[in-house]
């Protein structure tokens, strides 16, 4: 009983002393602390979804999962819009062995077909105003990852080659933190339903416009340029089309499967017999991906039809440690000379409406990035738990309203 009543004392003196710190402002650190970074034998790259920011009228995404406060993030609601924020996400990937962050890059439909300025963009604010302004952003690579199916694609070659191009360059390939392997930008393309590839007129055609890519990058001082291509089901002809294009790998922004609501080991299973359906393909064309979770209820439960459909999953952190346990031992296995040997994805840091994420969350805490750490790295650094609140930083919620609608447009 005296250890409870004690216990107790404990409990509540730490509350008294929490309400005292954020009623006084007071402050244990002027910004986000260094971080302490790991060193690892493999590059992590991390998919990240750039939906977060607050429009004009106080809008915010987080709107969406209100409801499901599981998926609240440890630092809050935010705008990461804010190089702040992306200071701490930098902080906790870079401690946890995550080298790269893969942003989802979108081109406004009627852009297609014109030079681009950045108000031909949506949701470039994370790189434009977040990244680019942190003060730790050239302690972490970045990479942008071109959506095919939910924005603006090339319309032809010309499209490609003297509109995207150059913007790409001038905006991101030319940044010292951008992701670049022997001299060459890597680029990401996401073209789950073709689309890219069916506008370009088929592999040869696509090819075409790759290869004029490689060439016209080199008179910016580059080498060359690396295309990689999203595919996650076990289609061969789909994959051998990809490589007749021209790509130099495959990868998944996540792995799907067969049941709606599948079971723990199902999930394990089906993500292993992709991966390595993918590996009998080619090994030199495969990079590993691990999915964490999946599912987009708070997206889609307004939408009668789309619910018809919906798959629900998360792995817990344990199975997710098997998971990235099983992933190294293939990735180990494949032959010398292949990227993903060394070159494992992520997936996601951050969609929480859409329902994968492994940044520190309400329901998981730091225990995703923590299996990370402690399967991919050395364990070499020292991680730092503390959150923004414990050092009298932030909220980064002041503007967020989430009672508004999202503005028109």
């Amino acid at each position: 009983m005296l250890k409870l009543q004690h216990e107790c004392g404990i409990v509540i003196c730490e509350i008294y002393f929490w309400r005292l710190i954020l009623m006084y402002n007071i402050k244990f650190a002027d910004y986000v602390p260094e971080p302490d970074v790991v060193s690892s034998d493999y590059y992590i790259a991390c998919h990240y979804y750039p939906g977060w920011a607050v429009k004009s009228n106080g809008y915010s995404g987080f709107k969406k999962i209100v409801d499901f406060p599981e998926r609240t993030p440890l630092i809050g609601y935010y705008d990461e819009a804010n190089p702040e924020v992306t200071d701490w996400e930098i902080k906790w990937a870079r401690e946890h062995g995550i080298n790269c962050f893969i942003y989802c890059w979108y081109r406004n439909q009627d852009n297609v077909g014109h030079p681009l300025t950045n108000k031909s963009l949506f949701l470039a604010h994370q790189i434009d105003s977040g990244l680019k302004n942190a003060r730790y952003k050239n302690l972490m690579d970045f990479a942008i990852m071109w959506e095919g199916d939910n924005a603006g694609v090339a319309e032809d070659k010309h499209d490609l080659v003297e509109n995207l191009l150059p913007f790409w360059v001038e905006n991101y390939f030319t940044q010292p933190n951008y992701l670049k392997i022997d001299n060459k930008p890597v680029l990401f393309v996401y073209d789950y339903s073709q689309h890219i590839i069916n506008q370009m007129g088929g592999p040869e055609k696509l090819k075409e416009a790759l290869d004029a890519c490689r060439e016209k990058i080199k008179e910016y001082g580059f080498n060359g340029i690396i295309f990689q291509v999203e595919h996650r089901y076990d289609n061969w002809e789909i994959l051998k089309n990809y490589k007749d294009a021209g790509f130099e790998q495959t990868f998944a922004y996540c792995w799907h499967t067969l049941q709606s609501l599948p079971t723990q080991e199902e999930v394990l299973e089906r993500q292993m017999y992709l991966m390595k359906n993918h590996l009998e393909f080619d090994p030199y064309f495969t990079i590993l991906t691990c999915s964490q979770s999946w599912d987009p209820y708070p997206w889609w439960r307004f939408n009668e039809e789309r619910m018809k459909h919906i798959v629900r999953w998360k792995l817990t952190p344990k199975n997710w440690r098997t998971l990235l346990e099983q992933v190294k031992g293939l990735a180990d296995s494949m032959p010398d000379g292949a990227l993903g040997k060394r070159f494992i994805m992520m997936d996601n840091w951050n969609e929480w409406g859409e329902g994968h994420y492994i940044a520190p969350h309400l329901s998981g805490g730091f225990q995703y990035l923590q299996a990370i750490r402690e399967v991919f790295t050395k364990r070499d650094n020292l991680p730092d738990y503390r959150l923004p609140q414990e050092l009298g930083l932030g909220p980064y919620d002041k503007n967020i309203d989430l009672n508004a609608e999202p503005p028109e447009g």
